[in-house]
């Protein structure tokens, strides 16, 4: 299975559209859609001598719906603990998982695949969406193409989130193996997007014929953009396992520990707060329920070998 970057697969389809176009083509604007957005510091500096509280999302987003999705409940955060607040931006999960395994970080929000392939992290909170705490894989194409469900997508492309990404990448694997179909084979090529939103934009536009994505980011990307509806459908789903949760990571000052689990347990009481979750599309954090994430590890054990 060749799997190339979202920047030569762009680059590739848009040659390709205008070689088959010919001349009349309109000129297309070139977007690197991984690059870091120069808001988001990539390190956390110290302001006024004070060390400021660091926050990493992992790029379930593209970088720019990252920071204005987050940047309410960052200052939200920063407020309440009257400390600076930064947001530290990485392409991957696995990178957000080395500052959590380094303590570089003093709380993240992760992926639910991110959290069972990880180590030096604590489950500390996790989002209520719409009633409810649990998400699933959607398998997704084109309308205009026939196929059905997964397998059914042989020799077709197809895009992937992240290697770490349950909804994006492993409950796609495992569903295949499942079959007895090799995932490595079963596409004519694949490639990671690195984000949920770039994913569904990769179908949407004829990049790839499928792809696997986030079923609440779906359902928040379709609701924010209604003129895709029409262009993509869910052909499959995978289980659902508990919604991307919030981390720590291990021997956080359990001072510090105590009053950020405080605020977010109890922001969506707050005028504030409340706004701050609904540009998330988050009703309230809860404590986390371990249990919810159990299904996930004979799913990360079948298909670690594959990344």
């Amino acid at each position: 299975m060749k799997r190339l970057s979202w920047i030569g697969m762009v680059m590739g389809c848009l040659l390709l559209a205008g070689l088959l176009a010919g001349c009349s083509t309109p000129a297309v604007k070139t977007v690197r859609l991984q690059d870091p957005d120069a808001r988001m510091p990539q390190t956390a500096p110290k302001a006024s001598g004070v060390s400021p509280f660091r926050v990493a999302v992992s790029s379930i987003l593209s970088p720019m719906e990252t920071l204005d999705g987050y940047e309410p409940l960052l200052k939200y955060l920063e407020a309440r603990l009257d400390r600076p607040v930064v947001l530290l931006q990485r392409r991957t999960y696995q990178e957000v998982n080395q500052l959590l395994q380094e303590r570089g970080v003093d709380l993240a929000f992760v992926c639910s695949g991110g959290y069972t392939a990880g180590q030096g992290m604590e489950l500390f909170a996790m989002p209520e969406v719409r009633g409810r705490r649990t998400y699933q894989s959607y398998i997704i194409v084109r309308s205009s193409l026939p196929s059905s469900s997964l397998t059914s997508l042989a020799g077709r492309s197809f895009a992937f989130t992240d290697p770490l990404s349950f909804s994006g990448h492993m409950a796609p694997q495992s569903m295949l193996i499942a079959q007895k179909i090799a995932p490595q084979t079963h596409f004519s090529r694949s490639f990671f997007t690195f984000s949920h939103d770039n994913s569904i934009r990769s179908v949407v536009e004829g990049l790839v014929d499928g792809a696997a994505v986030d079923s609440m980011i779906y359902d928040r990307v379709l609701a924010q953009r209604p003129e895709w509806a029409g262009k993509v459908r869910i052909i499959e789903k995978s289980l659902t396992v508990g919604n991307p949760p919030v981390v720590v990571p291990q021997g956080l000052d359990a001072a510090l520990r105590q009053k950020v689990q405080a605020i977010l347990l109890q922001m969506h009481e707050d005028p504030a707060g409340r706004e701050a979750l609904r540009r998330l599309d988050y009703d309230r954090f809860v404590l986390p329920e371990p249990e919810l994430y159990e299904s996930l590890k004979p799913i990360w054990q079948a298909v670690r070998g594959l990344l």
